[in-house]
């Protein structure tokens, strides 16, 4: 008897096929039978020609903290996430040295901005030196999903070197023989790969570039070989340029970086993995980056691009990151509650003021809190956010135009408009993959053939981004909603969000309905999927805040055969645990 059964589904399987009518069974945490099946089963869900999928494969988060105080895993959780990758970034917590938690926690809030008090309160620091400690922490853990890691390029430098990391000296041959034993030893403990971050985007809360950002050829290709002694891993990187130069200027070019990922994939004859998009002052800069990827695949390399399926965007409200949160006034209100603040701040004197006032600069040069400097010139371009979210706006519907249309200057517009709706209201920048005000750059990238889809950045950037419902929004948007250019269908989504991934990183018992295969499962409808409104929540320890977005449409979530949510709802269940490959 199968545990479960479900009946009169559409099968969307995650290999790229299309969708085919069938049924599909669950038993002792596999897929059973998929098709036509014979035999009773405990329960019997009759899916009314609803969509079932391989459960998503999440392969770029930052749950490296939250994984201590929390086992729901949200906002993966809600949308359909059965496993996902953390580690990425060159950022993690091990290798991590007895008392060493404050640099750890100084370069994670930094680079992802999750609120260092949180990591401070919230991981359980103690349990672990070594990365196979740390994974084995992690086995002793329960959560709504599976969860992997990879070593982190940071720490690991930071571990080794100390001091000399912070100051991106070359590591001695020294060095690299201990941080080569050292991820050797991480990769044999179940590590999914090791990641690198090698852009000044990516700083500490104290302000400078992370260790790792500046390492040499020599230093890679060492570690490159490692991998190719164990012959597992993925080589997981953020190039230089990749964003453009937001943070100054690069010390390669992005497609520098992706010739040296060629060599280091070749080298270690494992897959390497990075990030791809479009920034504005190099429009062309992806096309070239896909060309050398190209190339490099047909000579044998494995190298793949991780996509996004909307612009990378910033967000803004009163309750979380603004244009006006280090005027002097302001911060004399910043920790009323929202209500009480929002009716100081309709005074108008208050506003007065507060328009009239000078910036405060931050503590912390590298702390997020600087972005509102950049908040306040992307004023402008940014655009209110409305139910249903348009991800793929006119510019006439920009905060600019809008102002224009009410003959006022910018900053009073957007004062008024953050204190509308009793301070929820949100507004939007759409950055890269953006530059020409629409999807078509997108588009390219996700039908490309050599591209995964990752970047959610799930777990980070809690205040700034909610791109984790990413998920949700591609079948929403891509598959059903688009009205500014053709649709893609839906095979092609469900493949990049599941097996692809599964694969690339190594995870082969998942990401497709096959018998045999994990029963990480997706049941939906379609037509009622839809993302919920943005919400700031207080639910982080020490009292932190997030960004959450959820989704309705969900019928049911299995991860390895058992229902972990039901129509929208989380059963209970914590059937996910640490995945060793």
């Amino acid at each position: 008897m199968y545990d479960y059964l479900i009946k009169n589904a559409r099968i969307v399987d995650g290999t790229g096929a299309a969708p085919v009518e069938g049924d599909v069974a669950i038993a002792d945490g596999v897929i059973a039978a998929v098709g036509e099946t014979d035999g009773g089963a405990k329960e019997t869900i009759n899916a009314d020609g609803a969509y079932l999928t391989p459960g998503w494969v999440d392969v770029h988060t930052h749950y490296d903290g939250q994984v201590s105080w929390d086992d729901t895993m949200d906002p993966s959780f809600s949308h359909g996430v059965t496993s996902v990758v953390m580690g990425n970034c060159g950022v993690g917590f091990a290798p991590c040295p007895p008392g060493g938690e404050q640099r750890m926690i100084e370069l994670m809030e930094g680079v992802e901005d999750i609120p260092g008090t949180a990591l401070y309160e919230g991981i359980e620091w103690g349990k672990w030196e070594s990365f196979p400690e740390y994974i084995d922490y992690l086995g002793t853990r329960e959560y709504t999903m599976d969860v992997g890691t990879q070593i982190p390029h940071s720490a690991l430098r930071n571990y080794v070197m100390g001091e000399r990391a912070l100051t991106h000296e070359d590591a001695t041959a020294d060095d690299l023989a201990t941080m080569c034993q050292l991820v050797r030893e991480g990769l044999q403990a179940g590590a999914l790969g090791f990641s690198t971050s090698r852009t000044i985007g990516h700083r500490a809360v104290t302000g400078e570039p992370i260790p790792g950002t500046f390492a040499e050829k020599a230093e890679l290709m060492a570690i490159a070989e490692a991998m190719r002694d164990v012959g597992r891993g993925v080589f997981q990187a953020v190039p230089a340029g990749v964003v453009g130069d937001i943070a100054g200027p690069e010390k390669w070019t992005t497609e520098q970086e992706v010739e040296l990922f060629s060599e280091i994939a070749r080298a270690s004859g494992r897959q390497c993995t990075f990030t791809l998009a479009q920034n504005g002052n190099r429009p062309d800069q992806w096309k070239n980056c896909l060309d050398i990827v190209e190339r490099a695949n047909a000579e044998g390399v494995h190298i793949t691009p991780q996509i996004a399926t909307r612009p990378i965007g910033f967000v803004t409200s009163l309750d979380a990151y603004h244009m006006f949160q280090r005027r002097e006034t302001y911060l004399k209100l910043a920790d009323l509650p929202l209500a009480e603040r929002v009716r100081e701040m309709q005074k108008p004197e208050v506003k007065a003021a507060i328009l009239a006032d000078k910036d405060v600069a931050p503590d912390q040069p590298g702390t997020m809190a600087n972005i509102y400097g950049l908040l306040a010139m992307a004023a402008p371009a940014m655009f209110p956010i409305t139910m249903p979210i348009d991800y793929e706006p006119d510019a006439s519907g920009n905060i600019g135009a809008l102002a224009a249309a009410k003959g006022e200057e910018v900053p009073s517009f957007m004062y008024d408009f953050l204190l509308d709706n009793g301070g929820q209201n949100f507004a939007i920048l759409l950055g890269a993959n953006f530059v020409d005000g629409t999807f078509s750059v997108m588009e390219d990238m996700i039908t490309h053939p050599n591209t995964t889809i990752g970047l959610s950045d799930a777990g980070a950037h809690v205040n700034l981004i909610f791109d984790a419902v990413g998920p949700t929004y591609q079948l929403t948007h891509w598959v059903r909603d688009r009205s500014r250019g053709r649709r893609l269908p839906i095979e092609l989504l469900v493949h990049k969000q599941t097996l692809s991934n599964a694969d690339l990183f190594g995870m082969h018992d998942r990401g497709s309905i096959t018998v045999g295969k994990r029963a990480d499962i997706n049941v939906f409808d379609l037509e009622r999927l839809s993302l919920g409104k943005l919400a700031v929540h207080a639910d982080l320890p020490a009292g932190g805040k997030r960004i959450l977005q959820g989704a309705s449409g969900y019928l049911a979530t299995f991860v390895a055969g058992v229902k972990t949510r039901e129509n929208d709802q989380d059963t209970g269940a914590r059937p996910g645990r640490v995945i060793r490959v």
